[in-house]
């Protein structure tokens, strides 16, 4: 049986020394991929730098950096192998740094725009962005920063384009929500990435060694709920193993 798992946090780069990223610690990710070593399991695990990793002779780990590194890398390795199941629990961006300016330089566009026309739309917007280079290092020397950032695409939504019969599990989470909510929006997620299994779960249940879960299959059903990390990544393995 072979497994793709994706953990930790994507880091989006302002700047050859600066960069957007998250908290995502890749926890979650090393429990699941731990829970199936147990089964004698092959591993391919797709983490970044500082986030925590498996250490197994079944595990090969592949270290990216940004969203279209983890794009890059999964394309990869699901044109070259046939996974059984892939856990897309990466923290991945919805943004990423296009274009950064300095007070000044804000100011000069958005004057000019004024000075143009009344009121400013989109279409001027992306003039902001008209530059070819980004620089090695942002000068400080400025006392504001403004950063334009661009929606990053969908990564999850390639698995199944690349590997139809692989079992996908998603992750969504929400802030603070009813939980209905929360596995309304999961469902629907569920269903855009043509995913098999959504975990949901709300960052306001995740502290002091707690992370409540709620495992969704495609039919809307809570399969499992957990009440911290190594249940949910038990809960995860459990019905991968019992669906396959």
């Amino acid at each position: 049986m072979r497994i793709l798992i994706t953990a930790g946090g994507t880091s989006e780069k302002i700047d050859e020394v600066r960069s957007i990223t998250n908290h995502s610690t890749g926890k979650l990710g090393s429990l699941i991929a731990a829970s199936f070593l147990k089964h004698n399991v092959t591993i391919d695990y797709v983490t970044t730098a500082h986030a925590l990793r498996p250490q197994s002779d079944n595990v090969t780990v592949y270290e990216i950096g940004d969203t279209q590194a983890l794009a890059d890398q999964l394309q990869k390795l699901l044109q070259q192998h046939t996974y059984d199941a892939v856990i897309h629990s990466m923290a991945v961006s919805d943004f990423t740094p296009e274009k950064s300016l300095s007070q000044e330089e804000f100011l000069t566009k958005i004057n000019q725009f004024i000075e143009n026309k009344q009121p400013i739309t989109a279409a001027d917007l992306t003039q902001l962005t008209e530059v070819t280079t980004r620089e090695t290092k942002i000068s400080s020397n400025t006392d504001q920063l403004f950063l334009i950032l661009k929606k990053t695409p969908k990564v999850i939504q390639q698995i199944k384009q690349l590997q139809p019969n692989t079992i996908l599990v998603g992750f969504k989470l929400l802030v603070d929500v009813e939980k209905e909510e929360l596995l309304a929006v999961a469902q629907k997620s569920l269903m855009t990435n043509q995913a098999d299994f959504v975990l949901a779960n709300d960052l306001t249940s995740i502290h002091h060694g707690q992370h409540t879960g709620y495992l969704i299959n495609k039919e809307g059903t809570i399969t499992g709920e957990a009440t911290n990390k190594e249940e949910i990544a038990q809960l995860i393995v459990k019905t991968l193993l019992n669906a396959l």
